[in-house]
Parts: C-alpha cells; structure tokens; sequence
C-alpha cells in the first residue's frame, strides 16, 4: 500500500511534466495506451481472463468512461496548479461516495459520518479559495475528477465480484485507450488546446510513458495489498499519498501549498480517517 501511495503521485508528475508541451487529451489517451501494453503481460502471467465476458461489457465500457473522465479533469487541472493542492481537493471522493450511498441506494448513513462530510467539504473550500483565486475555474476540476471517481469505484465494486483486480484495470485499460484513440484522430488539426495531438519531443515521450507505466504499477500494487489486508485496514494509509504529493511537487517542481491550504488538508484527512473509523466501527457492530 505504500507503494501506491508514492507510485500514484508519481503518475501525477509525469503528467504534469509531460503538459507543458502535450494536450491533456494525450496525455490521458497515453495512459491507457500503456497502461494496456503493460498489464497485458500480467493478464498472460496469472492466466486471467484474457476475453471480456459479455456480460461486464457495459459495466467496464461505465468503468472506463468514468476513469477517463477523472484522469482528463485531473491532468487539467494539475497541468496549472500544485499537484498536492488538486489531490487534497480531490480527495473529497470518499464523501461524494458516502452520499451516493446514502441518497441514491438507501445505504444507512449515520448523522456522525454525514456530519464529517460536512467537515470534508469545508475543508475543501480551505483548499479550493487560494487555488481559485490563482488559477480560476480549473481549481474545480478536481471536484469533477472527485465525483467521476466515486462512480468509477462504485462501477469497481459490481465488477470486483466477477472479476479479479488485475484482468479488471487490463480491460478497462484496454477500453479506455479504444475509446480515446478515436477522439484523438478526429480531433487532429481541430485547433482545440487539450485535445489537438502533437508529435511528442525527446523526453516528452519518457513522460508519456512514465504516466501509463505509473498508473499500472500503482494499481497492481494497490491489487496485491487488497489480497493481503482487508480495505479497512489499507484505506487510512490512503492519504499518505497526499504527503507524497507535497513532497514531490517540492522537490521537481519547487511547490508548497500555502498555509490555508495545509489546514485544509489536515481538515480533508481528518475527516476522512473519522469517516473510515466510524465506517469500521459500525461494521463490527453489524
């Protein structure tokens, strides 16, 4: 688990080293490009389901849709901010599936943990004021990517019963890069800024490779953590990837977040780690 947690921010500085010069588009299309040729070899090693059962078609096309769209409006927004400040506001996700579960399935939610979203929020706009006031409206794409990836791991949760974790991110890898290779040929010459590809220059091409490569690496080791700890053991070691994040983006890119932004973090972390012991609280009880 703490390989992830540093591995994902690493994807994220590729990305924001590589959206100096690439489209944001690009840069996710090269993450599911590479993501599928790497995970293909572990799909083969443990011989998993190479072919996608009929069946998970449309629940992976969902899941790879919904990772799409949270990787795109987070390259978006870390191509102009601090990749720390747009993970912490990012991290509002376990909120956001909170309340799905509450309001939309009928999940039993107590006052305690909705009153700890509540805290989660506050803490987010902590983080979000001196962002937007910088940056504008791109300080709330990773609200977006926030809530594509609370439906992103709710799609997570029917498959993982059908499917194993590894055979899971290398189908919706591979449909991931199906659906945005095309996207990058129409738009080709379009003139639009995040969309329009460019040849790719010297290291450029490290980078891109850098964030497929990453992204697979960070998501097997998430996969081997699960088969040794249960998730709620594994999901309060989950925000030392923020720290990781700060500590990256000192080092390469010479950021730190203001100090309206750290309470804002220690706010969001807060929060979350009392959602997460109410959570299991209320399953041993259960």
């Amino acid at each position: 688990m703490l390989a992830f947690c540093v591995t994902a921010p690493v994807l994220d500085t590729f990305a924001k080293l590589a959206s100096d010069q690439i489209p944001v588009g690009q840069i996710t299309t090269a993450r599911f490009i590479v993501q599928t040729l790497i995970m293909l070899p572990f799909v083969l090693l443990v011989r998993d389901r190479l072919w996608l059962p009929k069946s998970l078609v449309l629940p992976i096309l969902f899941r790879a849709i919904t990772l799409i769209a949270s990787t795109y409006c987070f390259v978006a927004a870390i191509s102009v901010m601090p990749i720390a400040d747009a993970l912490a506001i990012a991290f509002v996700e376990p909120f956001i599936l909170l309340l799905i579960g509450k309001y939309v399935f009928g999940e039993a939610v107590g006052p305690r943990r909705l009153a700890a979203c509540v805290v989660g929020f506050i803490g987010v706009i902590l983080v979000i004021q001196p962002s937007f006031a910088a940056f504008g409206f791109v300080a709330l794409y990773p609200l977006g990517t926030a809530v594509f990836f609370a439906l992103y791991m709710l799609s997570t949760r029917q498959i993982s019963r059908k499917l194993s974790a590894i055979a899971m991110q290398y189908h919706t890898a591979w449909v991931g890069a199906l659906l945005c290779i095309p996207v990058m040929i129409l738009a080709d010459g379009s003139g639009i800024t995040d969309l329009d590809p460019v040849m790719p220059q010297g290291v450029y091409w490290a980078f891109l490779v850098g964030v497929g490569a990453a992204a697979a690496l960070s998501h097997i080791f998430m996969s081997y953590a699960l088969g040794f700890a249960p998730s709620s053991t594994l999901a309060p070691l989950h925000y030392l990837e923020i720290v990781s994040a700060v500590i990256l983006g000192y080092m390469i890119f010479g950021d730190l977040p203001n100090r309206m932004a750290v309470f804002g973090m220690v706010v969001i972390i807060g929060a979350g780690l009392y959602v997460i012991y109410r959570e299991q609280k209320t399953a041993k009880q259960t």
